[in-house]
């Protein structure tokens, strides 16, 4: 054993980059020592072994010199900070009493909405994330070390998101060092989004796509030409280093902003995370890619037709609150002040239709609770992780959509607002509205006046609307 570090020389030597020969050299000391004590040779036999062992050890100083320069020189990138162990012993027996070989294994038996709710989804979810991610998560076993399976990697990963436990909590349930699981969570979190962002935020690319996302908001909520639900949310941070106010938002405290389309379903059809939550909301929104590909053509829009029961043309557009700007391809609510008949009429409609996006987020912060915490990491792992949140909200929207229906608004019989569960727990913080900024088009204007009169007419009515308001 190694200086008391309860480690096999050679396997120190290997570890500190020692090539095989310099290795095997110590294997032969050990095995001449051994030979020698065995009193099985003659007075000359044994005098010529050990003027060859004292040769051996002669290079053996001169390796422990070096090896001890290495030492030295990793001690001092470390700022001089000596390492008491090299793995703690209750962590090896992580195979034995980890919560991913034993609780998960013990719930998937005898509780699987127990296990449901330990990491947030399905038995056979899990299995099927597991089978895809293994390649991109999977590390190569050493011989003086195995590596952590990818069943514990994503448990881990899995249950941070669910909960928003710290990595010393984490560290203690898997027995998996706290230090490893800030690389593990972020891997993960990466491989998520590798294997799974393409397919299930599909960001539509051909008119027939958008057609199709119009028509769910025209069925299930009575809002013609509706392209999505846009919303923006605050990830509270913990301040980075350096970062001064870059971070601090108009609420007093450090974010990072999620700018997210919602469709008529619940789910997220584009996703923009990472902006620093003390930029302007206009700044935020200007600075999108989704305003550039809008104002480009390059989203590709279907072209201008007509309402239902109507004759003019009117431009598709996606629907937001007074954080955004009033565009022909962006309407909002009229000002609540002083608001005709016809405006609460406007404004109760395109309400009603904007609730996906506030469910899509209350559903998936309820579900994935790290969103509701302050996040400890450095800005670009907050924005993987956010990121990787939303993905596995549309994945669990596709694969189970009835199991969330619970916990977002309903409406009953007669169309009064039942609010979801998701809205008696906290809740991400919003946008800043728009000051002065960011002034609407006069064709905005004109396309907004026109709503509000189809949808307070007999072509566009419903015929609860007027108890409404």
């Amino acid at each position: 054993m190694y200086k008391g570090m309860g480690i096999y020389r050679p396997t120190f030597m290997y570890m500190l980059g020692f090539s095989t020969a310099q290795i095997s050299l110590v294997l032969a000391v050990e095995q001449l020592t051994s030979f020698i004590s065995m009193d099985l040779l003659d007075p000359f036999q044994r005098l010529l072994f050990l003027q060859h062992l004292v040769d051996l050890q002669q290079e053996i100083v001169a390796q422990d010199a070096a090896i001890f320069q290495l030492i030295q020189i990793r001690q001092n990138r470390r700022g001089g900070r000596r390492r008491r162990v090299w793995v703690r012993p209750w962590l090896m027996r992580r195979p034995l009493l980890g919560h991913y070989e034993r609780l998960m294994e013990e719930l998937m038996r005898e509780d699987v909405l127990a296990y449901k709710n330990f990491v947030r989804m399905e038995p056979p979810l899990f299995r099927e994330m597991l089978e895809r991610l293994t390649h991109k998560i999977a590390k190569k076993d050493t011989w003086y070390r195995k590596a952590i399976e990818p069943g514990v990697k994503l448990a881990i990963t899995l249950r941070h998101l669910a909960t928003g436990d710290s990595y010393p909590s984490l560290m203690y349930a898997f027995r998996v060092a706290a230090n490893t699981i800030s690389g593990i969570v972020n891997d993960v979190c990466k491989a998520i989004l590798d294997e799974y962002a393409e397919e299930v935020i599909a960001v539509p690319t051909t008119p027939q796509e958008w057609l199709a996302i119009a028509e769910q908001f025209s069925t299930r909520w009575n809002f013609h030409h509706c392209l999505g639900a846009m919303d923006g949310k605050h990830i509270a941070i913990k301040c980075p280093m350096g970062a001064g106010s870059l971070y601090f938002n108009y609420k007093k405290f450090h974010s990072i902003v999620l700018l997210a389309v919602v469709d008529a379903d619940y789910k997220f059809i584009w996703v923009d995370v990472g902006a620093n939550g003390g930029a302007s909301d206009s700044q935020i929104f200007n600075s999108s890619e989704l305003r550039e590909c809008i104002e480009d053509g390059s989203i590709n829009f279907p072209p201008p037709d007509m309402l239902p029961n109507d004759d003019e043309p009117i431009e598709y557009f996606i629907i937001g609150d007074d954080a955004f700007p009033l565009r022909v391809w962006m309407m909002k609510p009229f000002g609540r002040r002083n608001c005709t008949i016809e405006e609460r009429i406007f404004n109760y409609r395109l309400s009603r239709a904007r609730r996906v996006s506030e469910n899509a987020f209350g559903i998936m912060a309820n579900r994935l609770r790290v969103l509701l915490t302050t996040m400890q990491q450095d800005p670009k792992t907050v924005g993987t992780i956010v990121s990787a949140c939303c993905c596995l909200h549309n994945l669990m929207r596709i694969r189970y959509p009835v199991n969330q229906n619970l916990v977002m608004d309903r409406e009953d019989d007669n169309h009064q607002l039942a609010p979801g569960s998701w809205r008696n727990d906290a809740d991400l913080t919003d946008l800043e509205p728009l000051g002065r900024g960011n002034r609407a088009t006069a064709a905005a204007k004109r396309q907004r006046g026109y709503l509000k009169h189809y949808y307070a007419s007999p072509a566009g009515e419903v015929p609860w609307q007027m108890n409404m308001i």
